[in-house]
């Protein structure tokens, strides 16, 4: 579908800054593989754009330059030659773009201190930055009902911000509306309403599309442990036994029960 280059440049890029997403893949079936490497490697170079520069100028900069080039995808303008750009712009069509480029704008978040509104807006963060990329990922690999993406992605997107929340602290952002037990376990509970949701309809998604949801297999377990010990969010999750994580993993992906 593109060059072997671009796709060894997007799978290191993933096995560098995403390993858990990495291992996803490389569970994944072989033909999936080139959509789900340059697709995180696309969603892994945004989330850190905001966070590689102190200057909030340059920060908006580098998430323009990923909406300027979605906007070359969108339009079927002849696309800028990039690493990660190319191969994007060889999986997706006019409507993925404008997703992704949703998905770039949401990443604003990240670099002010500003904390979320409310409920909905923190809500609209993780459906674009998690609900969006997994959205397209799915639509490109198969047949999917983009609500049940949604649902299992707003579990992921969660279960993967709760793990963030410690560095987020760090560097005096405001990951949550509010730092309580109470707040904290609510939203755990939330996601783990929308992932059994999600796992209920899991006939409406294909077997070939439910390769990119490999990259939740350990949701169910962080959204637990923040459920019944919501006081580790601030501090860090434990998540579970790495040699029992990389089994679910083989058996969910040998299943196809994401």
């Amino acid at each position: 579908m593109f060059a072997s280059s671009d796709l060894n440049a997007c799978a290191a890029l993933v096995e560098r800054g995403d390993p858990t997403r990495f291992l996803a893949v490389m569970a994944a079936p072989v033909q999936a593989r080139q959509v789900l490497f340059a697709l995180f490697a696309f969603n892994l170079e945004v989330a850190r754009a905001p966070w590689v520069t102190q200057q909030q100028m340059l920060a908006e900069m580098r998430l323009q330059w990923w909406c300027d080039a979605l906007d070359e995808i969108a339009a079927q303008k002849p696309v800028r030659r990039h690493e990660v750009v190319t191969p994007l712009a060889a999986l997706i069509d006019s409507q993925a773009a404008v997703l992704l480029r949703d998905l770039v704008t949401a990443r604003r978040w990240d670099i002010y201190d500003e904390p979320f509104k409310n409920d909905a807006e923190f809500a609209h963060y993780i459906d674009c930055t998690s609900g969006h990329l997994l959205v397209v990922a799915t639509g490109i690999l198969g047949r999917s009902d983009p609500q049940v993406v949604r649902d299992f992605a707003f579990s992921t997107g969660l279960s993967n911000w709760f793990q963030a929340v410690p560095q987020l602290l760090a560097q005096k952002r405001h990951p949550l509306l509010e730092l309580t037990s109470e707040s904290v376990r609510d939203l755990a509970e939330q996601g783990l309403k929308r992932l059994a949701m999600a796992r209920s309809n899991r006939s409406s998604i294909s077997s070939k599309s439910g390769a990119a949801l490999l990259c939740g297999w350990q949701t169910e377990s962080y959204l637990k442990e923040a459920f019944h010990h919501p006081e580790r969010v601030l501090f860090g999750l434990q998540g579970p036994r790495p040699f029992v994580s990389k089994a679910q993993l083989l058996l969910q992906a040998a299943t196809g029960r994401w």
